[in-house]
This record gives structure tokens, sequence and C-alpha cells, in this order.
């Protein structure tokens, strides 16, 4: 068994963009970063985008509303930033207050600008397979994960357990591309698939963004398989000063030993969604000029 170190391989993206903003002409690359309110993952999530932002060369534009910030009012936002030439991304935090339509902030963001690859233009690139537009950074992550770990997808029958707009779609929309790094056979599972398992086991690249802790349990796993554990769960655990342990959505001590290679949690996917972020953000710049 292997572990696909994300934290190393998310280094090596930052590295290399960093190099790419320095040889850019003009001003460096802008992202705002809207987060309203101060949920205490959102505040650390966001910290966390300031510094790669910080250490590639991007300019990070700060914005903190107000919880009580209406929808009108935050459109009002957006519709500024969507209109400074001076901003090339824009990434609203989530998760927004409960009077605050998700979906319909993530549409207000220009497309040209959705540096989250959120929005209905970007999703629909991405079935086209255009690339001018901007993939979700969490399955753009994954692939990454697979490609610089040396893991062929061509011929290979991935299952996307989670069926999202944000992860699993996404990356069955990947998997199953004309590319050369992609041509899998894909298989969506979820909440209402019959036999889960069953299909589980045909996976040679399980990919599991299902959102409940430990789900994934050796049973469901094909020897010699792929696993990239896309779930962040937090678990009471009264030995820990915090009181909770992280884990992902694979129950790791049973299923790793089965695995050729596998993700951890943390240090797994997390990393590559804040490179994506960054890779998408001067990606943004070179197109917006």
């Amino acid at each position: 068994m292997e572990l696909i170190d994300g934290n190393k391989i998310a280094a090596d993206i930052i590295a290399e963009l960093k190099t790419q903003v320095a040889a850019l002409p003009g001003r460096p690359p802008c992202l705002a970063l809207v987060r309203v309110g101060e949920d205490p993952a959102s505040v650390s999530y966001v910290k966390k985008k300031e510094a790669a932002s910080a250490t590639i060369g991007i300019t990070s534009r700060l914005i903190y509303p107000p919880v009580t910030i209406t929808q009108d009012e935050l459109f009002a936002l957006i519709d500024g930033l969507n209109a400074d030439p001076g901003v090339d991304g824009i990434l609203v935090q989530s998760p927004l207050p409960k009077h605050i339509n998700e979906v319909a902030v993530f549409r207000r963001i220009a497309a040209h600008k959705d540096v989250d690859g959120f929005h209905t233009m970007n999703l629909g690139k991405l079935a086209q397979e255009d690339d001018t537009g901007f993939v979700a950074c969490t399955p753009a992550g994954i692939m990454e994960l697979l490609q610089r770990s040396g893991v062929t997808l061509a011929g290979q029958h991935v299952v996307v357990l989670g069926r999202s707009l944000i992860v699993g779609k996404p990356a069955a929309l990947l998997a199953v591309q004309r590319k050369t790094w992609a041509n899998a056979t894909v298989t969506i599972c979820h909440s209402q698939t019959a036999n889960l398992p069953a299909l589980t086991r045909q996976a040679d690249i399980l990919i599991a963004a299902i959102g409940k802790a430990e789900f994934v349990t050796a049973d469901m796993v094909k020897p010699g398989a792929v696993v990239i554990d896309v779930g962040v769960n937090r678990v009471a655990d009264p030995s820990k000063k915090s009181g909770y342990r992280l884990t992902g959505d694979v129950h790791f001590p049973t299923v790793s030993p089965l695995c050729r290679k596998i993700t951890p949690v943390p240090g797994g996917v997390g990393p590559m969604t804040v490179a994506m972020l960054m890779q998408n953000t001067v990606k943004a710049r070179r197109q917006n000029g």
C-alpha cells in the first residue's frame, strides 16, 4: 500500500504557480475572497487560501460582510467585483447563512471569474470538454493527484460514491473525458443505489465523496484498488484535546491494507483543493487579460 501525499503534490503545484506568476506581464492575478460572517471553519479555510495566494504572488482582496447581509446586498457586492477589471477570480466561501440562496449566489458570479467552478456555464463547459471553463477545485485536485501519482485512468473502472455538483458529478465528467489522462469507464453511486458494495467492489479506482464518516469498509473495496477519500468528518474522540478527530469517508485502518494506493485524511485531497483554486485564479488572469 502506498499513501498518496496530497501535501507534497499541492506544494509542488504551488511552487510551479509561483514561477508562472512571476513571469506574467503586468499586474499579478487578483482573487477576491468573500466570507460572510464568522463561521470558524470558513475563517480557517479563507486563511489557508489567503496564505497560498501570498506564497504564489496572487493579490488577495478580502471582503468580510456581516452575517446579517441580505441576499440583494450580497448580489450588489458580487456585481461590483464582476465589473472590476482588477479582479480576476471571485470566491464566496460556503456555507452561507440560511437566508441566502447559495446556488443563486454562485450563479451571480461572472462565469469568467468563477474560479470555484460552480457556475452553470462552467459546468456546461466541463460537460462539453471545453477547456476555457473552470473546473470545481476538489474534483480537479483529484485528477491531479491521480496523474501525478502515476495512476492510469484509461480503460479503468472508476466508481464515484456521491453525486454532488461540487465533487461527484464533476469528478465523473472529468474521468470519462476523451483526454489522454482520462478515458475511464465511470459508475456513479449514491444513497439510493441498490447493492452498493457489489458495485464499489468493481472499482479499479474508488472516489469516496458521500459525506459519511468511515462509510466505506473493507468489504466494499477490491484488493489492489486505488482509493481517493474526499470526506472530512469530525468524529467525537475524548482522547483528543479538541474532543474530536478528523476522519474521511473511508475506514482507513481496514481499507488501506487492501489498496494499491490511498489518500489519507487529512493530508490527501484537502490541500489539493486550495492548490486548484490558485491554479484557476492564474488561469483566469491569463484568459481575462
